[in-house]
């Protein structure tokens, strides 16, 4: 981009002068964007220092939605906990009542039946494109494109129609139980899924025609926001915004759980520049290898089998579950990244600590770093290519 020259006399004082010809440092500017503001996407504070419109230091400050959750999980059962999860990250929150269930079941050596573990992988598979499909229409919103947005939600209302046939929820759906699902596929569902499978993959290219090769969008974004590799790793960054620096971390590969060893699936990098850009084209390219998971699922579910594994049972029986004695932590591969649960058990049928790992709390850390001498339309950018969700940073 070519920056006009201007007449000297209309370029903005970057000093100020003082006697004997000493030139003091321009006063530098202190703002709060936030914590009620459309793009701070949540009830995110950003302590901003600017010199003029260049970024000088970003401070954001977090807590304004914190709820004790953790604390609550040690004082219920493990079954009135699942209900909790709902409200950390609750874009995705069928992938948090897999990440708390999954390590209750490692810790109580719970074996999920076949079935059920295809159900739930249609339902993580399911609810992270609708999380990516809302992250987009927003992203968009964050750099000035208001038709992504609006193609999003049409799209997502596909993805939250078959979440809702699953569960009776939209957005908080309490479902997935420890040893396997809370109900059996409803009639009709797998047809339902497969009318999903067949329509996204050309929507997944309008949006791509719409934004890929748009250059005010290449502007906004490429080059902007770069977050390197090292300091990704420094600050605990994991899931799309890892690989979009070139490495292919994704625990449904690294640490394969649930019937992910059984799918057919690629882990995308885009570049490897690690910029807005790229967190953009993985995300693009996760959605479509979410598409190639469910049309394996639909192909390899077994048609009878149980929902649930016996040995923890259904209903009221589940506030009984009672793990042997230890403690561990285990995680799964999020919409946002690596999300853990650690647990300690003392042989009742409630944790005695209870502790959760938030992806988004690790991704927003380096912000400062990826926004240094950029523009504040540059720092709205960059915050929303993280795709922050204040329930799970704040807890």
């Amino acid at each position: 981009m070519v920056t006009p020259s201007l007449p000297a006399d209309m370029l903005p004082a970057r000093s100020v002068e003082r006697e004997g010809n000493v030139r003091a440092p321009q006063r530098l500017v202190h703002i709060n964007i936030g914590p009620q503001h459309p793009s701070t996407h949540g009830v995110l504070r950003l302590k901003v220092v600017l010199d003029g419109e260049v970024v000088r230091k970003v401070d954001p400050v977090i807590g304004y939605l914190h709820r004790s959750v953790e604390k609550l999980g040690e004082d219920g059962s493990y079954l009135q906990f699942i209900h909790l999860t709902d409200r950390l990250d609750y874009l995705e929150a069928m992938n948090n009542n897999h990440a708390f269930c999954h390590a209750v079941e490692r810790l109580g050596g719970v074996t999920v039946p076949e079935r059920a573990e295809y159900i739930r992988v249609i339902a993580l598979e399911t609810n992270r494109i609708a999380s990516h499909l809302l992250w987009l229409g927003t992203f968009g919103l964050d750099v000035g494109a208001m038709t992504p947005f609006f193609w999003c939600m049409r799209d997502r209302e596909h993805a939250l129609g078959l979440l809702e046939k699953l569960s009776g929820a939209r957005l908080t759906y309490n479902w997935i139980r420890i040893g396997g699902v809370k109900n059996d596929l409803p009639a009709g569902f797998l047809e339902d899924l497969q009318d999903f499978v067949d329509y996204m993959p050309k929507r997944l290219d309008e949006l791509d025609n719409l934004l890929a090769e748009n250059d005010i969008f290449q502007v906004r974004t490429q080059g902007i926001g770069v977050l390197t590799r090292e300091v990704a790793w420094s600050y605990g960054v994991t899931g799309p915004m890892l690989r979009s620096t070139g490495l292919a971390h994704d625990l449904r590969r690294e640490q394969p759980y649930s019937v992910y060893p059984k799918l057919d699936f690629r882990v995308p990098t885009g570049r490897g520049t690690g910029d807005c850009y790229d967190r953009f084209l993985v995300r693009m390219a996760e959605m479509r290898e979410s598409v190639r998971i469910l049309q394996q699922c639909i192909e390899q579910i077994p048609a009878k089998g149980e929902y649930v594994s016996p040995d923890v049972g259904e209903g009221p029986r589940q506030h009984r579950y009672r793990p042997a004695e230890g403690d561990g932590y285990f995680s799964v591969e999020s919409a946002r990244g690596e999300m853990g649960c650690y647990i300690v058990s003392d042989g009742t049928n409630r944790p005695y600590r209870l502790k959760w790992r938030a992806p988004t709390l690790s991704n927003l850390s380096p912000l400062a770093v990826m926004t240094e001498g950029l523009k504040i339309p540059d720092l709205v950018a960059t915050l929303g290519s993280i795709d922050i969700v204040l329930g799970d940073i704040d807890r």
